[in-house]
């Protein structure tokens, strides 16, 4: 592996291949990211009809959210297992990995039969796959990330980092559209019987593109240099944990905030809207759709900003500008009134993404090439652990038992977002650091 590894290397100048990596690692995660988001999406509207009618309307939709959660339960074990992996056999061999079973998992999902057809055997392998989804996005979300910054400039790291993370506001925005467009095509009826089926269908033609271009980028500069010195570790989860503990702690604080809220945007809000103000499903995928095609745009000023006024100073002002818009956030909703629901929905997205372009920079810098993965998947997945997938759980059950009235989820997001403001304060400024240490 060593030779194999060194002469990939100077194929390539450098400034070349930190785009072509960039582009690569993009075009892949928001592949990847399109199938999870998907499954959010429809796991809001039409798996509760199909996968959980036997159950009360009201516990159905919980169960629905129940099996998103799952992904997120599997994302910390798919991130510490292909993090250990990726820091001992290379960045580029494990997003090829990662990338081909999120394919396999959601083209199943889109083949599944429903729970009319062969009972509770549909709900069990929906929970099997979704599994799946979430362990293969768990390595792919750091390894796509760290694929980027280990090839980027020093002084634009924020920069090329923050394209990888346009890979979840371009997914739900062509998620949202692409189910827009069923819906308004086919009706409810149609979309409901199967024209849900389309999106995880199509995850294979994403996985032939996604790996063609992931096969022509060469392994990382700092990767190779450490493999070079021997300076891999046989448990770099282990060796992680052990020299970094306040590190992936605060990191995994900080990540909370923007992971809750968005999912109570881009899951729970569509359940909100639909059910209990009776809007139009296909109109809530629209607003959907055009916020997050905004965000894509603070995604990359977050992550151009934090190259001039660091990491730290660019995350505080996203957090409190954060905090603003979730107090008002239901409120808006609550109108009725589609641009202000729209409005609410970009401004919401907008300021959480702003974080999101900081995010590989600042989970990558850090730690140590030899633990970096490791060290950064469990605190980017623990976070999603933690919080990402029992958030629309938690939003229904909380709004169900409050009788309908919101000021439970806003207390709910501004608490999560104190909590990572306490530690973004808390931590040092990393934008100096040398990433191939």
């Amino acid at each position: 592996m060593t030779d194999t590894l060194t002469m990939e290397a100077p194929t390539t100048p450098k400034n070349s291949m930190a785009k072509r990596a960039t582009v690569a690692s993009t075009v892949g995660s928001a592949l990847e990211w399109i199938d999870f988001t998907a499954y959010g999406a429809v796991a809001a509207t039409v798996f509760p009809k199909i996968f959980f009618s036997q159950m009360d309307p009201n516990i159905g939709i919980l169960a629905a959210f129940a099996t998103f959660g799952i992904g997120f339960f599997a994302r910390p074990l798919g991130g510490l297992f292909f993090g250990m992996l990726g820091d001992r056999i290379g960045r580029k061999n494990i997003l090829l990995y990662t990338l081909s079973l999120m394919g396999a998992a959601s083209f199943l999902i889109g083949c599944l039969p429903t729970y009319s057809t062969i009972g509770f055997a549909a709900p069990l392998c929906l929970v099997l796959l979704r599994f799946l989804q979430g362990f293969a996005l768990g390595g792919e979300a750091t390894g796509a990330q760290l694929m980027t910054m280990e090839h980027a400039p020093q002084n634009r790291r924020g920069l090329y980092g923050s394209f990888i993370n346009t890979g979840s506001s371009l997914s739900a925005a062509l998620a949202s559209g692409m189910l827009f467009v069923l819906t308004s095509t086919l009706g409810a009826e149609q979309f409901q019987a199967w024209g849900w089926r389309i999106p995880f269908l199509l995850s294979f033609l994403l996985v032939v593109v996604g790996i063609y271009i992931r096969l022509r980028v060469s392994e990382t500069p700092a990767f190779i240099q450490a493999h070079a010195k021997g300076a891999e570790e046989r448990v770099p989860l282990v060796k992680a944990f052990a020299q970094y503990p306040g590190t992936i702690f605060r990191l995994l604080i900080i990540w909370c905030a923007p992971t809750a809220c968005f999912y109570v945007i881009t899951v729970f809000s569509l359940s909100y809207i639909t059910k209990n103000l009776g809007l139009p499903t296909q109109t809530a995928f629209l607003c959907l759709m055009g916020a997050n095609l905004i965000a894509i745009f603070t995604v990359i000023l977050g992550g151009a900003v934090s190259d001039r006024i660091g990491r730290k100073p660019t995350m505080l002002i996203a957090s409190v500008l954060t905090l603003a818009i979730a107090l008002s956030y239901f409120t808006l909703l609550d109108t009725k009134n589609w641009y202000v629901i729209f409005f609410a929905i970009a401004a919401f997205v907008g300021s959480l993404q702003i974080q999101s372009g900081v995010q590989p920079a600042l989970f990558a810098e850090p730690f140590p090439t030899n633990v970096r993965y490791s060290g950064s998947a469990a605190a980017y997945t623990g976070a999603n652990l933690l919080v990402g997938g029992p958030t629309p759980f938690i939003c229904a059950w909380l709004l169900q038992h409050a009788g309908g009235q919101t000021w439970v989820i806003t207390a709910f997001c501004a608490v999560v977002i104190g909590a990572s403001l306490i530690a973004i304060i808390a931590s040092p400024e990393t934008r100096h650091l040398d990433i191939k240490r």
